[in-house]
């Protein structure tokens, strides 16, 4: 639910009240009594996510996400050009004698 500001016309109070955006405006003053109140523009509110599991990398602009891709594929394309690939290879079951195991 928003909160919205009011004004008294009357007598000048001011007050902040948490209604639904669907509710009539107010019209008496909680103060006064006399029905000239009057609700104020706001500028809005701003979100703001603090504590773990919020990061501002979360939210990035698409072209930053395209530059940070096009960077992870060069550098990839790179590193795998030096690299020769591993490959990992298991000793053969070996008899009593020391021979290969036939299958």
């Amino acid at each position: 639910m928003p909160t919205y500001d009011y004004v008294c016309e009357s007598c000048g109070h001011k007050f902040e009240q948490l209604q639904y955006i669907t509710a009539k405006n107010l019209r008496k003053c909680p103060k006064c009594g006399k029905n000239k109140l009057k609700r104020l523009i706001g500028s809005g509110s701003v979100v703001i996510f603090k504590g773990s599991g919020f990061y501002e990398t979360d939210y990035r602009s698409e072209g930053y996400k395209k530059d940070k891709e096009s960077e992870k594929t060069t550098t990839t394309t790179k590193d795998t050009s030096k690299k020769e690939p591993e490959t990992k290879v298991k000793p053969a079951k070996k008899d009593k004698s020391g021979q290969p195991e036939k299958k």
